[in-house]
């Protein structure tokens, strides 16, 4: 690892239509609304200033476009491992709907039919983690990206695995930071709004 102080900021892109719906958005390449614009924009003043050793960023146009209005595009990078979860045939799909023929369903613990398992999700936060740590040079790295491969990403960097991501809530367009307590990988911001000073 480059830098053994590194601390991963993660930003989820802003709101969209099927976020604000509760419909589980994992490929389908849905635009920020102009709220999610706006939220993104108010990413800008606290991310202004930093200088972040890599800005990764999902190919989807929700998370470029929340890099971009935060102020960050000329250094983004795309990352495909940071793409969200995959949700197969429940792509578009409301957890409400899905619990009418699977009661006890949750991406965490079922994964998705003909889409990602857990066990796949936590190979793809893995692989993210070690890219942006072994990224040459000092600094943090920024991850623009989604609910679910946000929360997955966290639960693998403490160790307790992509299912207890089920206990993170994120909002559209918060900070959060994965850092370090001591020599104990932990989590130093959560689900921050813009309004919070860094």
């Amino acid at each position: 690892m480059s830098d053994a102080h590194r601390q991963l900021w993660l930003l989820r892109h802003g709101a969209t239509e099927w976020a604000k719906n509760g419909r589980h958005t994992g490929n389908t390449d849905l635009p920020l609304l102009p709220e999610g614009e706006r939220e993104a924009r108010a990413l800008a003043p606290i991310l202004s200033g930093r200088v972040f050793a890599a800005v990764l960023c999902s190919p989807l146009q929700r998370a470029r476009r929340t890099c971009e209005l935060s102020g960050l595009a000329e250094t983004m990078q795309i990352c495909e491992e940071i793409r969200e979860w995959n949700y197969g045939d429940y792509e578009g799909v409301t957890t409400e709907d899905i619990h009418r023929t699977v009661p006890n369903w949750t991406v965490w613990t079922h994964g998705c039919p003909n889409g990602e398992s857990v066990e796949e999700v936590q190979s793809r936060c893995e692989r993210a983690i070690e890219t942006a740590m072994n990224i040459p040079g000092q600094g943090d790295v920024a991850l623009f990206a989604h609910g679910h491969i946000l929360r997955a990403v966290t639960g693998t960097w403490l160790g307790l695995g992509v299912s207890s991501g089920q206990m993170f809530k994120l909002g559209t367009a918060t900070v959060s930071v994965l850092g370090w307590e001591r020599k104990i990988q932990a989590i130093s911001h959560w689900n921050a709004p813009t309004s919070d000073r860094f």
